[in-house]
């Protein structure tokens, strides 16, 4: 049979067969967009804003644990609201993972916002968007920067306990670690110093940085060591849930002024200070430290990348109706 001429198949049933042969055989994967609940569910944006809002004015800190949360979200199988689930007989939750148990916080304005978008939009809103956009909103809300949330995400109906110690940064990691790590999820070593400049806001615990204070030698100084102490006992088990500001001149704001402390030797975490202490990412924290304008863009930039980590899309995943148990 010979070859059908090229004049012969210029007919609409021709070119409805054509494209019906090209998108069978292209892969179907929907794509996160920003405008995914403008028609489905409108207010859900300024619903959160507003929830957010309140819940940072309430504690200033909860900014700083809402874009922690969607950091720790990510990073263990991606930005699916796997955080979230409590144990259950067939959910190891990843919220007993050493680097999240009794430090990852925000759980329960989570929650409240789902409750929200539960009675306005009925299983619309996925828990892994909420996480997504709160996460901004918290930004805003302490004076940081704004950015483009992509939506559509889905959430999971697995956890990822078993991944996290390996996923999730260590408050101890050595640059070439973080490096590694960050790289691993798709973010540069760029990225991975501007995201770590959300530390200019939040606090952390005696026992993560205890070490630091006590035995870091010269890459401390030594007056902010020697205030840092005063909370934060030599004895393992003495004071380990007190807290200290990760940024000790603006801590209640987003600005710059955590780079210039790692210029002075005053990151509060080891895997803060290994950021400017001789090595590749040091005049990265020269350029953030001064240019503000630089590091917000850059943070801004770096948050979205971070939430296109391996989001479920399309028939993938669920719309869960309350975010801590599966449907």
């Amino acid at each position: 049979m010979g070859l059908i001429s090229w004049n012969a198949c210029i007919s609409p049933a021709c070119i409805f067969i054509a494209v019906f042969l090209i998108l069978s055989n292209t892969p179907c994967e929907a794509q996160l967009s920003p405008t995914f609940y403008d028609y489905t569910c409108p207010t859900a944006l300024s619903t959160i804003r507003k929830a957010v809002r309140t819940a940072v004015s309430r504690e200033r800190r909860m900014a700083a644990s809402l874009i922690r949360l969607h950091f720790h979200d990510c990073f263990v199988q991606g930005c699916d609201a796997s955080i979230l689930l409590d144990d259950s007989s067939s959910i190891q939750s990843e919220k007993n993972a050493p680097n999240n148990l009794n430090s990852v916080r925000g759980y329960e304005v989570i929650d409240n916002i789902k409750s929200k978008m539960e009675s306005m939009c009925p299983g619309v809103v996925s828990c892994a968007d909420i996480v997504a956009v709160a996460a901004r909103d918290s930004s805003v809300a302490v004076s940081g920067p704004t950015w483009e949330v992509k939506l559509g995400r889905r959430d999971s109906t697995t956890s990822g306990l078993s991944q996290a110690a390996a996923n999730l940064p260590g408050f101890t990691d050595s640059l070439n670690k973080l490096i590694t790590l960050f790289g691993s999820k798709g973010l540069t070593a760029r990225d991975m110093v501007a995201l770590s400049g959300s530390h200019t806001i939040g606090q952390a615990r005696c026992l993560t940085f205890r070490d630091r204070i006590y035995t870091n030698g010269t890459d401390i100084d030594a007056g902010f060591a020697t205030t840092r102490r005063r909370r934060c006992p030599l004895q393992n088990g003495n004071g380990d849930a007190n807290l200290a500001p990760l940024e000790l001149v603006t801590p209640n704001s987003f600005d710059n002024n955590y780079f210039k402390n790692l210029i002075q030797k005053k990151g509060l975490l080891q895997s803060d200070q290994v950021l400017f202490s001789g090595g590749s990412t040091d005049a990265i924290v020269n350029e953030y430290s001064k240019s503000p304008k630089t590091f917000r863009s850059d943070f801004a930039s770096a948050m979205v990348k971070m939430g296109d980590i391996e989001p479920l899309t399309g028939s993938a995943g669920v719309i869960r109706k309350f975010c801590n148990v599966i449907n």
